[in-house]
């Protein structure tokens, strides 16, 4: 079946998939469909075909209210009505050639990109716009003759070329033609079980092969472990919202690539969700987009020009079995997108973050678009090591590169690493919480807690909820998001300043966490202004009340303590030297600058059902002690 492809002058659509963990190589052929919506994909079953392979294009963040550029790539469904195993020898042997390929450039020159990374850090990051940022160039190319038949060859050839790929790919359905080897699973269900897979920190192979000093050195770098830290806690933020026992953390692990090696975690956890909902929920992966996401997808609209195509997006296999339907979907990167006239694109991106060095983010596009180049014939193959190096499965199988991974989970908090059963605080059981979101899904992780202490959590978009709405709950949590606590002239900033009053005024237990306890200590009249560096995703042992703990910072402002001066009725956890505040509690109040709920949190779960006791504690003087309260 596959000679008859490579004789067709125009080959029915198809898609070829070497998948992890699977052997031999599936060629799926099929009708193609195009839908508005992930809630249309046709299902297997439904139209008397076996699976359906979806193409999900970036623009399809739409569906969730997210800006971007909207290219008009369509949400491209192959319904697959025949499916073969082949052998992965036959198919390496049937598919050698060369492509002939006229090498391009990137569209973003590597002095322009670099000025990019520069101006994220400063004006993003560094006005509190985020964590990190994933910003794309492209590799142009063009290609002469069949583009079907380039596609073939090219997945022959990244088949052989890039071990260690989750998919190594090769799709052409209609006016979409596209080949890869994604190192990174983005989602799967199978018989209710989600997984992630968060992969951030990145290890160039130097010409001379990959040594284990080498390799222990980017373990040791706080960068790229701050990096992976980060994406762990996006994506359980995208399981809190999907499965009803949050995510589990596995890990860390090593993804070995041919020109890079990454770090790794695995999320598990079960659903109930349909599975298009799992992938509706889940778009897309913070890798390769940035966090917190809504406010990603502003920053890359600004900063990019033009859509993405299908660059960030994924590839959704889903078929149906016993146990109801499964669903494979690794996320649209290294990939090459050819289209009809024989341009090729291969987009690639680094991960922004506060400690980015502008030369080594440019280094790592170069690096991430290797592979496929190399596939290309645009790059040579690389030359083999003088001296003999050791294996890929190697590194993993090191004691030491072992010890320097386990190492990485020592400070972390253990109710993310282990099976989360129930945690049922008495004080707590059956109280209700209104969560107020202001564009970050940390809330859905609070949630999640919450629950598991015995409330009732509803969250709310910062929009729907109006200053009188908590009244009918035991405790409001105002949550964290991006943004500076001093612009009142934003509408969310705005709405969350009287949502916190009103709160406070009605005398009723309030929580605040990160960008809403900064509108609280502002209220209280502490001063608010920028860091002298961020602390995005970063952990720091802080002293809290009378003890010392470790906790994760993801914020760019901060209240300042002037003098040891606490406002009336409120007492303050802050710095000893620079007045910094991490904390605020009083009369039926709390509020924190860190991440209760982040993995960087170690006792956060803990914490956070100390404060919410202590916030809904009957307090007989809690009118005087308000009415002490000077507020600004």
């Amino acid at each position: 079946m596959l000679q008859d492809l490579l004789d067709d002058p125009a080959p029915p659509p198809f898609a070829l998939l070497a998948r992890a963990g699977r052997p031999g190589v599936e060629l799926l052929l099929g009708d193609v469909v195009d839908v508005d919506r992930l809630a249309d994909i046709p299902l297997p079953g439904a139209g008397g075909h076996a699976a359906t392979l979806a193409l999900i294009p970036y623009r399809q963040l739409t569906e969730r209210g997210f800006e971007c550029h909207d290219d008009g790539a369509p949400l491209r469904c192959l319904r697959v009505r025949s499916r073969v195993s082949l052998d992965r020898a036959d198919v390496v042997a049937a598919l050698a050639g060369d492509v002939d390929v006229t090498p391009g450039g990137f569209d973003v020159a590597d002095d322009e990109y670099a000025d990019i990374v520069g101006r994220v850090i400063r004006d993003e990051i560094g006005r509190g716009a985020g964590a990190n940022f994933v910003i794309r160039r492209d590799y142009l190319a063009r290609l002469t003759g069949s583009v079907p038949h380039a596609a073939l060859r090219l997945f022959g050839r990244l088949l052989t070329g890039e071990p260690g790929a989750y998919w190594t790919f090769a799709v052409h359905a209609g006016d979409v033609t596209m080949v890869g080897a994604t190192p990174e699973r983005h989602v799967s269900v199978d018989s209710g079980t989600v997984v992630m897979n968060p992969i951030s920190g990145t290890y160039r192979v130097p010409a001379g092969g990959a040594t284990t000093g080498d390799l222990l050195r980017f373990l040791a770098d706080p960068k790229e472990t701050e990096e992976l830290f980060m994406v762990v806690d996006e994506e359980l933020k995208m399981m809190s919202a999907v499965c009803q026992d949050g995510g589990r953390v596995l890990g860390p692990f090593l993804k070995e690539m041919s020109h890079l090696v990454h770090t790794e975690y695995l999320l598990e956890g079960t659903t109930r969700l349909d599975v298009r909902d799992v992938l509706r929920e889940t778009m897309f992966a913070p890798t390769v987009t940035g966090s917190p996401l809504e406010n990603a997808a502003r920053v890359i609209t600004r900063y990019e020009v033009g859509g993405r195509g299908y660059y960030a997006g994924v590839a959704a296999l889903i078929e149906s079995g016993d146990d109801g339907l499964s669903v494979d979907a690794p996320i649209l990167i290294r990939t090459a997108q050819l289209a009809p006239d024989g341009s090729v694109r291969v987009p690639v991106g680094a991960t922004l973050v506060r400690h980015s060095v502008a030369g080594h983010e440019v280094a790592e596009t170069h690096a991430k678009a290797a592979g496929v180049l190399t596939a290309l014939g645009v790059l040579p193959l690389p030359a083999p090591p003088a001296a003999p190096s050791p294996s890929p499965s190697s590194f993993a199988a090191d004691p030491e590169v072992a010890a320097a991974l386990t190492a990485r989970n020592r400070t972390l908090a253990p109710f993310w690493l282990r099976p989360q059963g129930q945690g049922e605080r008495p004080a707590l059981a059956g109280r209700s919480v209104l969560i107020v979101d202001a564009e970050d899904r940390w809330t859905a992780m609070l949630a999640h807690l919450l629950r598991r202490l015995g409330m009732r959590a509803e969250v709310r978009r910062w929009s729907g909820v109006d200053p009188a709405d908590g009244a009918a709950y035991d405790l409001l949590l105002a949550g964290p998001g991006p943004g500076d606590p001093r612009d009142v002239d934003d509408p969310r900033i705005a709405r969350l300043h009287d949502v916190v009053r009103a709160r406070l005024d009605a005398d009723r237990p309030l929580l605040a966490v990160c960008l809403s306890h900064q509108v609280l200590a502002g209220l209280f009249g502490l001063p608010l202004g920028p860091l002298p560096q961020p602390y995005q995703g970063t952990q720091r042992l802080v002293p809290l009340f009378g003890r010392e703990t470790r906790v994760g910072f993801y914020n760019t402002y901060a209240a300042r303590l002037v003098d040891g001066a606490e406002p009336p009725g409120v007492e303050v956890a802050a710095h000893p030297e620079t007045g910094e505040v991490f904390a605020l509690r009083g009369a039926g109040f709390a509020s924190v600058q860190f991440h209760l709920e982040s993995i960087l949190s170690a006792d956060g779960i803990d914490l956070l059902a100390e404060l919410v006791t202590g916030a809904l504690a009957p307090v007989h003087d809690r009118r005087a002690v308000r009415a002490s309260l000077d507020l600004a």
